[in-house]
């Protein structure tokens, strides 16, 4: 059961969960023009736009044929967070007439690849832009519903606009406490421990592990962090840092059985020092807040995580938050000429 936000569908109108029943009110195809294709997914392509009646650019995801109750899942989920922090927005959804093919209508974000960005970062744009996400994390966990997919590929930054922007909530799901989920959720480096030993009564703590490894990668600069070739292997590249014997700990507190296929390739790995990570190239990104805000995301036991609120109180974050306790402070205060 989540430490938080166990019971927040429970307190909610059935509609407000139940997307099955969603009514879309769909709008009108023809106010939208395709720019270029800027890339594509598992379930849909997606263009850059313009809207041909106000000329703002927008981001068009047409969808892949895909089950009509998976498509009412992102839209109800995208309105239900409509306007929270750093949430994308959705801003219309439409279908093609003839072939019913759905598009959503989303924000525009002059995004960088994260692999052309992350590598220009200072250790204090990892602060705030990890910050930033967090504020997401805790937006959506706080309205009931686990993003599921959270990666650096589904995270959009404008950097000179400081602007952060976690997008494709298409694996996104409410939680219920005791329910059972798919374990084929999230990128295979980015999978939490649980999913990649079957543990199906997951929750909002599978977020806050995605979100350690990608982390990882800022402050480590190795990118992915578990680069594993497969779901089994991504397994045993996660104990070769985190220890077996942890693992055998997680397994034997939840009653996991592990998948034989293990017995081969686990052998015994003792738990790595973080700092065994640290070279010249990233260590101005390590210090012992980095180290201990990590340590405390990527534990095996989905219990142990940092929440996403608990996250954004750790002193890693300091900085951030005067920072922002000092732009506050200067809004509020009449400059005089």
């Amino acid at each position: 059961m989540a430490r938080v936000y166990a019971d927040v569908n429970q307190q909610m109108p059935k509609s407000y969960w139940d997307y099955d029943s969603v009514n879309i009110s769909w709008g009108v195809l023809e106010n939208y023009e395709v720019v270029r294709k800027i890339g594509r997914g598992k379930y849909s392509e997606v263009f850059e736009g313009i809207n041909v009646v106000n000329y703002q650019k927008c981001v068009i995801k047409v969808l892949k044929p895909v089950k009509k109750k998976k498509i009412k899942r992102e839209i109800k989920i995208l309105q239900n967070l409509s306007g929270g922090p750093n949430v994308i927005p959705l801003l219309d959804v439409v279908r093609d007439s003839q072939s019913k093919t759905p598009s959503l209508v989303f924000e525009y974000v002059n995004n960088t690849d994260f692999r052309t960005l992350y590598p220009r970062f200072v250790d204090y744009d990892v602060r705030y832009y990890i910050f930033e996400l967090l504020k997401a994390l805790d937006f959506c966990h706080s309205k009931g519903i686990m993003h599921r997919d959270v990666k650096p590929h589904n995270v959009m930054i404008d950097h000179e606009r400081r602007k952060l922007r976690l997008i494709d909530w298409g694996l996104a799901e409410f939680y219920h406490q005791g329910m059972e989920y798919n374990v084929r959720v999230a990128s295979r480096y980015f999978k939490g421990p649980e999913l990649l030993v079957d543990f199906q009564e997951y929750d909002y703590s599978l977020d806050m592990w995605s979100l350690g490894a990608m982390f990882a990668s800022m402050i480590f600069r190795k990118e992915p962090f578990f680069h594993g070739n497969s779901n089994s292997d991504q397994l045993v590249k996660i104990a070769k840092v985190l220890g077996t014997d942890e693992l055998f700990e997680y397994l034997d507190k939840y009653d996991i059985e592990l998948d034989p296929q293990y017995d081969e390739i686990l052998s015994r790995f003792p738990k790595k020092s973080w700092h065994s990570f640290v070279n010249a190239e990233n260590q101005r990104f390590v210090s012992p807040e980095a180290i201990d805000f990590l340590d405390r995301l990527l534990r095996y036991d989905h219990a142990d995580r940092l929440t996403a609120q608990e996250a954004m109180a750790h002193p890693y974050f300091a900085p951030v938050r005067a920072a922002a306790a000092q732009a506050l402070q200067n809004s509020g205060t009449p400059t005089h000429p």
